[in-house]
C-alpha cells in the first residue's frame, strides 16, 4: 500500500494545506478517501490522473471533505470516454441522494452533462477520445455504509466505524483497511476519546487522525467532543496500541512556528509509538519504523 496525503488542512483556505483527501494504491486499484476542495488539483500533483481512480471512500458529508467528489466523478467521466468502468463509492447516508442531486438528471450539472451526450460539438470531442455513441451519462456506483459493515475488495479489506463528530445531523464514519501488508485506519473527522475509534485502530500499523486543535483551545466540552485534539489522539493510540500516528487536518494556529513539534513532544508522554506531523503530499507505507524525530 502506498499512501499519500492530497489535503491536510480543513475548511479554511490556504496555499500550504488543502482541504481533507488521502490517496491509496493497492494493486491495481487507486483509492480516495474524502476529497475535499483543493484534493483534486494535489492528485494530478501527485502524478494520479482523476480517469485513474477507482474507488472514493466518504467520511461524512461536510464540505470540506467532499467538494471535489462531483469534480471526481465528472472528470473521470468526461476524460474517460466511456473506457473505464464507473466510479465505485462508499458513503454514509445520504450520499446516494446527495450524488443524484449532483449529476443525476436534475442535479447541479444536469445540464452540463446533457449538452454533453447531445450537442454535436462535445460528440465531436468524445469520439475523439475514443468514445463510442451513443454516450451515456456518468452513472456512479454508489453504496452506502454505516458501522459495522464489510467491504471486501481485491487484496484488501475495509471495516467501517464510527467516528464521533456531529452526529446526529451528519453521519460520520471512519475506516479500517486491512491488507497483507498491515492495517492502515483513516478516522475522518473524530474527537474525543470514543471507544469506537478506539476499537476501529486497534493494532494499526498507521493511523491517519485528525487534530484539529491543541487541547486546552476548545471553547466548549461539545467542541472536544466534536474535534480532534492532540492530546486525546495521544490517549487513543496509546490504548488502541497502534504503532504510527500520522497528524493531519491541522488550525492554520497550529502551523506556527514549533507549535506542532510542542505537540508531538506532549503526545509522546503518553504515547510512545512513531507521530507523523502530515504535510500535502507526503506519502509513506504502513512501515513505519523510525525513532522519534522532530524536523
Amino acid at each position: 500500500m502506498k499512501i499519500t496525503l492530497l489535503g491536510t488542512g480543513t475548511p479554511a483556505p490556504s496555499l500550504a494545506r488543502q482541504s481533507s483527501g488521502y490517496l491509496l494504491e493497492i494493486g491495481d486499484d487507486v483509492i480516495v478517501m474524502d476529497h475535499g476542495p483543493g484534493a483534486a488539483h494535489r492528485l494530478l500533483e501527485a502524478g494520479c490522473h482523476p480517469t485513474k481512480v477507482t474507488h472514493a471512500f466518504i467520511s461524512h458529508l461536510h464540505y470540506d471533505h467532499m467538494m471535489d467528489y462531483p469534480r471526481l466523478i465528472l472528470q473521470r467521466w468526461d476524460l474517460g470516454a466511456n473506457k473505464i468502468p464507473e466510479l465505485k463509492v462508499y458513503g454514509p447516508k445520504p450520499i446516494a441522494e446527495l450524488t443524484d442531486k449532483a449529476v443525476g438528471p436534475d442535479g447541479l450539472f444536469g445540464l452540463d452533462i446533457e449538452s454533453r451526450v447531445s450537442h454535436q460539438a462535445s460528440l465531436d470531442v468524445y469520439t475523439s477520445r475514443g468514445g463510442v455513441l451513443p454516450r451515456p451519462k456518468p452513472k456512479p456506483d454508489v453504496t452506502e455504509v454505516a458501522a459495522g459493515d464489510v467491504i471486501e475488495g481485491n487484496g484488501w479489506r475495509v471495516v467501517v466505524g464510527e467516528a464521533q463528530h456531529f452526529q446526529p445531523i451528519l453521519e460520520c464514519v471512519g475506516y479500517r483497511w486491512e491488507t497483507p501488508e498491515g492495517v492502515l485506519v483513516y478516522s475522518g473527522d473524530s474527537g474525543g476519546v470514543p471507544e469506537s475509534m478506539i476499537e476501529l485502530a486497534r493494532d494499526a500499523d498507521v493511523l491517519i487522525h485528525m487534530c484539529h486543535f491543541s487541547s486546552g483551545m476548545e471553547p466548549t466540552q461539545a467542541y472536544r467532543d466534536a474535534s480532534g485534539s492532540h492530546m486525546d489522539i495521544a490517549e487513543i493510540a496509546r490504548r488502541a496500541n497502534v504503532k504510527t500516528v500520522v497528524l493531519t487536518h491541522f488550525i492554520h494556529l497550529l502551523d506556527r512556528p514549533g507549535v506542532l513539534e510542542q505537540l508531538v513532544g506532549e503526545m509522546k508522554a503518553v504515547f510512545d509509538g512513531n507521530i507523523v506531523i502530515g504535510r500535502d503530499l507526503m506519502t509513506m507505507s504502513l512501515n513505519i519504523e523510525l525513532p522519534h524525530r522532530v524536523d
